[in-house]
């Protein structure tokens, strides 16, 4: 009997099937939690302790060198969860990095409201909101590096009132923050215009902004992040990395849970393989060293921000591919071939654009010596041996010249010229 899934449910009765997916369940939750601690924080600056809750993510424990983009959760009881979820969910997808996540719990006495408190006239935090975002900024930031290994790419999530706060750390000089998740923000009048000149002044590095809004909000709120989406559509700068949704037949609870999947999925475009938006407007017009510079620039980028020293995806060397081997009579395909040989030693495929490269050529000695070496690092009973052997086949017989061009179009037989001036003889009266 084959014991697949579907036959195994198949003979469990209603309640122990019920019992078997609550159990699972307990035990997924069980493992995620074992990577969530509570810590209390004592703050010098708040002059009080507040309670924090850290997700590591999986390997965190298992490779001491990998460093992890850092997120900030503010409102962490309503907000926390559904970033870890996802951010688990991405990166199981290989859509983002995995991250450190901190949740700020702000609501068991209402601390929210003073935290994140403005003046009506100015838009800037008051003396309570200050030391909030002097806390954030100095001591909590400062205690995740130095006590976890965060990379420099940092993301701070709020919503309503807490996500106008996010902004104070956009506004500054620096920003704090690389990435923004600005959920149904309850702006300060004049934050929309402190966010447009900030975008049009970034000199160094890029900011990723999200923005949602939906129905659901009150007329004057709604009307005040419509406005801010315009202003931001007009924003004239390369650095500004904007993206705006607006949730229809949606609440105020229920856009929580797309607003931060919709975030997530801006902010890490960059980590992603090579879509085919991607290839269209970036890649296919490039000349082979461009595609080949863009690849690595690609992954230089994506170390650095994400911390992640992630080897170049095979399925993005496949994506300009075309462009190494069609254009520039393929002389790039040598230095392709030893780009991916240093990334994936153990990998047939450098091996097999050198050998191209060479056959190109007409170096066929050479060409042989690669190919040879690539069919030998395929294990055994590997389904493309023999598409890789014809490679080798072919060489050979090229450099034998008994190839024959399967594409090349039969030549005519020549008639022969006996019988030729026999058929002329015949007709000539």
């Amino acid at each position: 009997m084959d014991f697949n899934e579907t036959n195994l449910t198949m003979n469990i009765d209603p309640f122990k099937k019920l019992l078997f997916l609550l159990i699972t369940s307990l035990i997924a939750d069980s493992t995620s939690a074992q990577n969530i601690k509570m810590e209390k924080f004592e703050s010098q600056t708040l002059e009080t302790e507040r309670y924090l809750k850290i997700y590591t993510p999986p390997s965190y424990k298992s490779d001491s060198t990998k460093h992890y983009p850092l997120a900030i959760v503010l409102d962490a009881e309503f907000l926390f969860d559904v970033y870890v979820s996802n951010s688990k969910l991405f990166a199981s997808k290989d859509e983002a990095p995995e991250q450190i996540v901190v949740g700020i719990n702000q609501n068991y006495y209402n601390e929210r409201y003073e935290d994140c408190a403005y003046d009506e006239e100015t838009g800037f935090p008051t003396q309570s909101s200050e030391a909030f975002y002097r806390f954030i900024r100095g001591e909590l930031m400062q205690h995740m590096e130095l006590n976890y290994r965060v990379s420099p790419f940092k993301t701070i999530v709020g919503n309503t009132l807490t996500a106008n706060f996010t902004n104070y750390f956009l506004i500054e000089q620096v920003p704090s923050f690389n990435a923004f998740i600005n959920i149904n923000p309850y702006y300060a009048e004049t934050m929309p215009d402190m966010i447009w000149a900030k975008s049009t002044r970034l000199e160094n590095e890029n900011i990723y902004y999200y923005l949602c809004n939906g129905d659901y909000n009150v007329e004057k709120r709604k009307a005040l992040i419509d406005s801010t989406n315009i202003y931001l559509q007009e924003a004239d700068s390369v650095r500004f990395k904007y993206k705006y949704d607006e949730f229809k037949n949606s609440t105020k609870t229920a856009s929580i849970g797309q607003a931060i999947p919709g975030g997530l999925a801006f902010i890490f475009d960059v980590y992603s393989a090579i879509s085919s938006e991607e290839f269209e407007n970036e890649i296919k017009d490039l000349s082979p060293p461009d595609a080949i510079a863009y690849l690595e620039k690609k992954y230089v980028e994506i170390d650095y921000l994400f911390g992640t020293d992630l080897k170049i995806r095979e399925r993005d060397i496949y994506a300009v591919e075309s462009i190494i081997l069609d254009k520039e009579n393929g002389d790039y395909l040598r230095s392709f071939g030893e780009m991916i040989n240093d990334l994936y030693e153990e990998s047939p495929l450098g091996d097999y654009y050198i050998g191209r490269y060479y056959e190109t050529g007409q170096k066929y000695k050479l060409a042989l010596r690669y190919y040879k070496t690539g069919y030998m690092k395929l294990p055994k009973g590997d389904p493309d041996s023999d598409g890789y052997y014809r490679n080798i086949e072919r060489v050979v017989a090229k450099r034998n010249g008994s190839y024959i061009d399967p594409d090349a179009e039969p030549e005519e037989e020549m008639e022969d010229d006996s019988e030729s001036e026999e058929k002329n003889s015949e007709t000539t009266p």
